[in-house]
């Protein structure tokens, strides 16, 4: 009778500790952040602040939705579909002049990631070398940063063509030069295999134009964190605790790129290991070094990105100033440096990766 006693009161304290962990799992706050893409290492750290627990230990629950090509992030937030949004920045100001009411709360990428990749034998080496050439763009307002070069260094393209999202058109000597992210579509350059050696491309074989490069300097500023102004305005204790753990995620990612790339690599993402590894190792180059603090916006970026979209004639007037805003993500910024975490990244380095044939 004694142990039917002592199991029943085993029983009831299981139950207080299972209920008060369902409640506690209650009080977690349902988020839902839209993707650009499918799962990759583009968004490793937004995956790993899922699988390390930092949304959870901020009180969020977070769900995040997968990009396609008929899915524009910033819609989805401005029509209520996701609290918290992936976009470019000059793709969500052209949506804010439709009156979509957002608001850049998180610059995490620093750097433009988009190149134009040639063959070295084809001489094309700066903007100028485009004159009568045959040029490749995906549209959709990937192209503004190289129709600013072109219009910059007054450059007369023999021909500017779409070109599908991969690099068959450049492999096929169909386009002398094509539009690539360093961390996507260069690597699948060098992940195929050169037909006049049996062997993969090497960069050597291979010239590219950064537009971050300041003699060039029409780099836009590309993946940031969105929400609606009015989101902001009445949430900001919820946006400052998703920016926490996005950051810690990003920073995890920094310091763990092999753990990150698993994780993406759990998410089922179409293209393998070593161009998931080349993916982490290139998106942390563009997130690292951060010299305001992961996600704290850098105004004179930002102004290049309003002057190029400007005069591209993609936003038709300069944007108002709470565009973006830097409060929240600095608040974030801060209380990560107070728990002892590095925010700036000085002394990341980019490491050589050995990329497979396909990506595997």
């Amino acid at each position: 009778m004694r142990r039917l006693r002592g199991l029943t009161a085993t029983l009831a304290v299981l139950v207080l500790i299972t209920g008060a962990c369902a409640a506690e799992d209650d009080e977690l706050t349902p988020i839902n952040l839209q993707l650009q893409w499918v799962a990759q290492a583009q968004f490793a750290g937004y995956y790993a602040a899922v699988d390390q627990g930092f949304y959870a230990d901020e009180g969020l629950d977070v769900t995040i939705l997968e990009g396609a090509v008929e899915i524009v992030p910033q819609q989805v937030v401005a029509t209520g579909g996701a609290e918290f949004g992936l976009a470019w920045v000059p793709k969500a100001l052209v949506s804010n002049e439709e009156e979509a009411g957002l608001v850049n709360v998180g610059q995490v990428f620093q750097r433009s990631g988009t190149l134009m990749v040639s063959w070295a034998d084809s001489g094309i080496t700066q903007p100028g070398d485009w004159e009568g050439k045959v040029v490749g763009n995906w549209g959709f307002g990937n192209e503004y940063e190289l129709t600013a070069a072109i219009e910059k260094f007054g450059v007369n393209v023999g021909e500017l063509v779409a070109q599908s999202f991969d690099m068959e058109a450049l492999l096929n000597r169909e386009i002398d030069a094509a539009e690539a992210m360093i961390y996507n579509e260069y690597a699948q350059v060098l992940e195929a295999t050169n037909p006049d050696t049996g062997e993969l491309y090497q960069p050597s074989d291979l010239t590219v134009i950064d537009f971050n490069d300041p003699s060039i300097a029409t780099a836009m500023l590309q993946d940031a964190i969105w929400v609606t102004e009015a989101y902001a305005d009445d949430n900001p204790d919820t946006v400052e605790a998703f920016l926490r753990a996005s950051f810690r995620g990003w920073i995890y990612c920094r310091d763990n790129p092999d753990s990150c790339v698993d994780i993406v690599l759990a998410a089922g993402p179409t293209l393998g290991r070593s161009h998931q590894t080349w993916q982490m190792n290139e998106i942390n180059g563009l997130i690292w070094p951060s010299p305001l603090g992961i996600g704290v916006m850098d105004q004179a970026l930002w102004q290049q990105t309003v002057d190029v979209a400007t005069s591209q004639g993609v936003i038709q007037g300069v944007p108002p100033a709470g565009s973006y805003r830097t409060d929240l993500a600095q608040n974030a910024v801060d209380a990560l440096e107070d728990d002892g975490l590095d925010t700036v990244g000085n002394g990341w380095q980019r490491v050589t990766v050995e990329l497979n044939p396909g990506g595997e």
